[in-house]
């Protein structure tokens, strides 16, 4: 009777470990729990942090926010610490400057960190927060222990988008253009023009990135695998993963698999592949 006793009571104690690491998805981006600003560089940045344990910032794409990763958060709740931002001019951070770059949403990630004590952390980006976590590596190197970047492009034409995905964009631009000034236009207006002259990084910048990288696309992506392709062999450390049947949005459409083999690259050691092993 005692020996069935504490097993109840451990399988208690087990399910309310486990309802703790789950994180409502319901309030994601809007937990006001959690929820908190930082004066990061003349902007406020809205940002929630989850858990505990080994850093993971999540950085998401363009006019998006910390929801776009309502399909990854309660897989590595538990795992490792969430750092989920909402970038500079979109979700609920408050920006009210007339110019936008990737380089300046780069340096505003390294500065969250710096607030936040996080000499080192994992990183995840999808899309424009591909290209930050790209950028975030390069200008910032001890930052990111590991990166992963699904989505990304490193220049803004048709040889590295869908010449489709160019059009839309400026489709895009040219109707928010015509929208009533307000804050909520300008800055949408800010973020989706910025995709028509940028990003704008050479290939042999990449090199720069010293830590173990896995490039993620779809094979039939926004971004064209080939140049996907390009930004893998650019990276002295990197594995190439081409999802097949997929589009943009890999880690939704995919999320089961993008969650695995995510945690598997973060999770071990990067094995350099040469000589006799590429036969293995």
């Amino acid at each position: 009777m005692k020996a069935l006793i504490l097993l109840l009571v451990a399988v208690v104690f087990v399910k309310q470990a486990t309802s703790q690491t789950k994180i409502d998805l319901e309030k994601l981006g809007q937990n006001s729990e959690v929820g908190k600003y930082a004066n990061i560089r003349g902007f406020k940045m809205y940002y929630e942090v989850y858990g505990s344990g080994e850093p993971l910032l999540f950085i998401h794409g363009n006019g998006g926010s910390i929801r776009a990763f309502k399909q990854q958060v309660n897989f590595f709740a538990g795992k490792y610490k969430l750092i989920l931002a909402d970038s500079r001019a979109q979700g609920k951070s408050v920006d009210t400057s007339d110019s936008l770059t990737y380089e300046m949403m780069a340096d505003d990630f390294n500065e969250l960190l710096n607030q936040l004590k996080i000499d080192s952390c994992n990183v995840i980006g999808w899309s424009d927060g591909g290209i930050n976590a790209l950028l975030l590596a390069m200008r910032h190197p001890k930052k990111v222990k590991k990166l992963v970047s699904t989505g990304a492009n490193l220049w803004p034409d048709s040889t590295a988008l869908d010449p489709y995905v160019f059009k839309d964009i400026l489709s895009m631009y040219n109707r928010v253009s015509t929208e009533p000034a307000t804050a909520a236009s300008v800055n949408k207006k800010k973020t989706i023009g910025m995709m028509l002259h940028e990003p704008n990084i050479a290939l042999r910048d990449l090199s720069k990135i010293s830590c173990p990288s896995l490039i993620i696309g779809g094979d039939h992506e926004a971004i064209l695998p080939l140049h996907t392709l390009l930004i893998a062999q650019s990276i002295p450390k990197s594995y190439l993963w081409i999802v097949p049947n997929s589009g943009h949005a890999t880690l939704v459409r995919y999320k089961n698999d993008f969650n695995k083999v995510v945690l598997d690259f973060l999770a071990k050691p990067f094995r350099k592949i040469q000589g006799n092993d590429m036969y293995r």
